[in-house]
């Protein structure tokens, strides 16, 4: 009886949230990266038949929504290598599945506001130029909400209990 009270806060299925953490963070990331993408790609496509010389000034929005992926695929690495078979804790598990979800919700919310200012910001720098600025100052805005989501997720999946 004492065997069983001594492992009754790592049940055989904590693992199962880690993984739905680790899950979650690569799946709602790379969702919002792809998303920015092609927003961002579609504004770069139609601005390039009138003003193809400004096709490469116009693909930073697409480098900032990949950028998210990456923040996703770092928290989702550190997860999975924190899950272990035995002696892992609901604690554990539930900070791991809250990490995977911090990272990947604000990563999607990063990429569709990347991706919409994104498109807008190229399609109105090529009409106006001064524009592109201001676009730069609100895609810093929009990538850091996936920073944020990365800040919460590394001290989350630090979290030893």
């Amino acid at each position: 009886m004492s065997m069983d009270l001594e492992h009754a806060d790592s049940p055989p299925y904590s693992s199962f949230f880690g993984v739905m953490g680790v899950t979650f963070a690569m799946i709602f990331s790379a969702l919002g990266a792809s998303y920015g993408t092609a927003k961002a790609g579609t504004g770069i496509s139609c601005i390039s038949v009138v003003r193809p010389d400004l096709i490469m000034k116009s693909i930073i929005p697409v480098v900032m929504a990949g950028i998210i992926a990456i923040y996703g695929l770092v928290v989702a690495a550190l997860i999975s290598n924190d899950i272990k078979p035995k002696d892992y804790t609901l604690f554990k598990s539930f900070t791991h599945l809250g990490a995977g979800l911090s990272v990947g919700l604000c990563g999607l919310a990063a990429g569709v506001a990347i991706g919409m200012v994104g498109d807008a910001g190229v399609r109105g720098t090529s009409q106006q130029p001064r524009l592109f600025v201001g676009m730069i100052l609100v895609l810093i805005f929009a990538e850091v909400l996936g920073l944020y989501g990365l800040i919460v997720a590394l001290i989350l999946s630090t979290k030893s209990g």
